[in-house]
């Protein structure tokens, strides 16, 4: 598939799109409502859609994630409010922070941290926006999968946060109620991303041997501790 000076890999193209299918079908299961909001759910999308970063690349990854939530709101339907909007991106950044071996990643959750504060009600829960330093330390340990993924979702959490605290009315009250909440949900959602990555690897590398899947990331006997 060519572009004017740019060229796209089309096995890439049609992965992503696979991929973006899988993700389309995950988030249609809930696993947990979204404290703070009406008819709104976390999803297994939220295990799959960061992987992808790690598997086609933070760019292909990143793209997948948001074609499958347009998908789904096509098919679906869904609020055109800002914040039904703004939801789109916390699975992006997840993913391209997943798939991202440089530094750039960082300025995400460092943004989001300044973001946060900057909010008449953020600045009264301080607090809060400190769990967006386990990003930023987490890629410390980059080649341990576990670390990875608790970066990744905190990521989603912290653009998600600021996407919810500047469009919907809070108080600092509910931000300091959340955050034992919010420390039981992202390690579990780590290790949802976790083990959906080693079994996303385990399955593409048996496919391999039928299939030429040399175009992608995939990490051999991936072990969820195992350092790079």
């Amino acid at each position: 598939m060519r572009f004017p000076g740019f060229e796209v890999p089309d096995k890439k193209m049609a992965f992503l799109l696979v991929f973006s299918l899988v993700s389309l079908a995950a988030g249609r299961l809930n696993f947990s409502p979204l404290l703070g909001t009406e008819n709104a759910s976390f999803t297994f999308f939220q295990f799959l859609a960061p992987i992808g970063g790690g598997i086609i690349g933070p760019f292909y990854g990143a793209a997948a994630a948001l074609l499958a939530q347009a998908l789904n709101f096509i098919a679906f339907g869904g609020g055109t409010d800002l914040f039904s909007l703004l939801r789109f991106l916390p699975a992006v950044f997840a993913a391209w922070y997943f798939g991202s071996r440089s530094g750039n990643a960082l300025i995400v959750p460092a943004a989001c941290m300044a973001l946060f504060w900057l909010h008449p009600v953020g600045a009264q829960a301080p607090l809060y926006a400190l769990y967006w330093l386990i990003p930023i330390a987490a890629k410390l340990f980059s080649g341990n999968l576990f670390a990875r993924s608790l970066g990744a979702t905190f990521t989603a959490h912290a653009v998600g946060s600021v996407a919810f605290i500047y469009a919907i009315d809070s108080a600092p009250a509910l931000w300091t109620a959340l955050i034992p909440v919010v420390a039981f949900e992202r390690l579990l959602f780590a290790s949802g991303i976790a083990v959906s990555y080693v079994a996303a690897n385990a399955l593409l590398e048996a496919l391999s041997a039928r299939v030429d899947l040399s175009f992608l990331n995939l990490e051999k006997r991936r072990a969820p501790l195992k350092a790079e």
